[in-house]
């Protein structure tokens, strides 16, 4: 075991995965963490799996940076998706990064939070009982995926009529997030940025000749943010702005959809433990955590260094592009007892599902309420529940969950 571990890791290569990587990426990344957990890749990168290497990382913003123009130049060219992803909070540094991330955080209190929560459990109702209609369900689509789009919806104030798109722009501008990007998938990431861009400006339009409560309606305060004055720091740009509403999006749509559905699968796979929260649904919020952290929604994250630095032993260049690998350390034994097991009670858990320092998740407090109100009330309603058919994994490494999970409801 030891040997094939090695020869596991010593063969390791982000742009040549295999499929049984694709289906179970964890002894891969065990053998990593084990053997090579400062991996140098073949094309110059290099990869992290262990807890406390990605910790130093997310902490050390000075040496560790999340500015992606470098890396983003040669992979997408003068493109929609290079102007996008270099212009979205989660890609930039302070003080771009500050200011945009202020805004949101006014629209995302905890007291904006909790005064959601009732809408939220009003929508997974509904959608509950449509499925006890249909006796049946398809867990992602009938589900998982249709909260958190109504949920940033309701953010953007997107009015409902024109929701549709959404989803399928949010999949293909992530998807061209993986490691390696065909020219087909480009192509769709373009037009993706190119059609929600041109939609956004006539919503911008439309918002501000009627602005919302700027409490609860994010675009509408990060429209008043403008004319704050430059000197707080709190401007934005058009481009800022529009960018910023497509990663609000994306970062509050597939990463919550996985959350939903890979809760809903594990637990099925881990009988003793649905019992078990089913018998004490006190238990959601460690639940939700351990979800988090068993099967990370969002599995990857980059930096690059700005200087030279040492890093788990080992001396990386100013200039060298970094893999930190969420899924690895969100399952090292130094930091997480018997880490392989999925306990639904696991306390303390702290997991990087949100990243920490600066970059920690802006929306983790509404992703944690999203995922506890969908996931207790299906298992109140269906405690029978049972995935019915081969589920389908959505074949990336960044975003771990499934496209489709047939499921009968007992």
């Amino acid at each position: 075991m030891n040997a094939s571990a090695k020869e596991l890791a010593a063969h390791f290569d982000l742009e040549k995965l295999t499929a049984e990587f694709y289906a179970d990426p964890y002894p891969t990344y065990r053998a990593l963490r084990e053997n090579e957990p400062v991996k140098r890749l073949r094309n110059g990168t290099v990869f992290l799996t262990r807890y406390d290497d990605l910790v130093t990382s997310y902490k050390n913003t000075k040496s560790f940076s999340s500015d992606k123009k470098r890396e983003f130049a040669p992979k997408y060219g003068d493109t929609p998706l290079y102007e996008h992803h270099t212009t979205s909070l989660v890609f930039n540094d302070p003080p771009a990064h500050t200011r945009v991330r202020r805004l949101i955080m006014g629209a995302l209190s905890p007291r904006a939070i909790a005064g959601m929560e009732p809408d939220i459990v009003k929508l997974v109702d509904g959608l509950l009982d449509a499925i006890a209609t249909k006796g049946e369900c398809e867990l992602i689509e009938d589900f998982a995926a249709s909260i958190p789009i109504e949920v940033i919806g309701n953010l953007l104030d997107v009015p409902h009529e024109e929701r549709t798109p959404l989803r399928e722009w949010s999949l293909a501008i992530l998807g061209a997030l993986e490691p390696v990007v065909s020219p087909d998938v480009a192509a769709r990431g373009n037009k993706a940025v190119t059609d929600f861009l041109a939609y956004l400006a006539t919503l911008v339009a439309r918002r501000r000749q009627r602005p919302g409560n700027p409490e609860r309606d994010v675009l509408t305060r990060l429209i008043q943010g403008e004319g704050n004055g430059e000197e707080n720091g709190e401007r934005l740009t058009e481009k800022e702005l529009l960018h910023n509403c497509i990663f609000l999006l994306n970062a509050g749509h597939e990463t919550t959809t996985n959350l939903i559905g890979n809760g809903l699968v594990a637990l099925h796979r881990n009988p003793d433990q649905k019992q078990r929260l089913i018998d004490n649904p006190d238990m959601i919020k460690t639940a939700v955590e351990e979800i988090l952290r068993y099967e990370s929604s969002n599995q990857l994250g980059n930096r690059m260094t700005t200087e030279r630095v040492e890093l788990g032993g080992v001396m990386l260049d100013a200039g060298t592009s970094v893999t930190l690998c969420i899924g690895a350390a969100n399952r090292d034994p130094a930091q997480f007892p018997d880490p392989e097991n999925f306990d639904v009670a696991r306390t303390p858990n702290r997991h990087l599902a949100f990243a920490t320092g600066a970059h920690q998740c802006a929306g983790m407090a509404l992703a944690r309420l999203e995922g506890a109100i969908a996931i207790s009330r299906f298992l109140a309603r269906f405690p029978n529940y049972a995935v019915s058919g081969a589920p389908v994994r959505g074949g990336r490494v960044r975003f771990r969950g499934f496209l489709s999970v047939p499921c009968a409801i007992g």
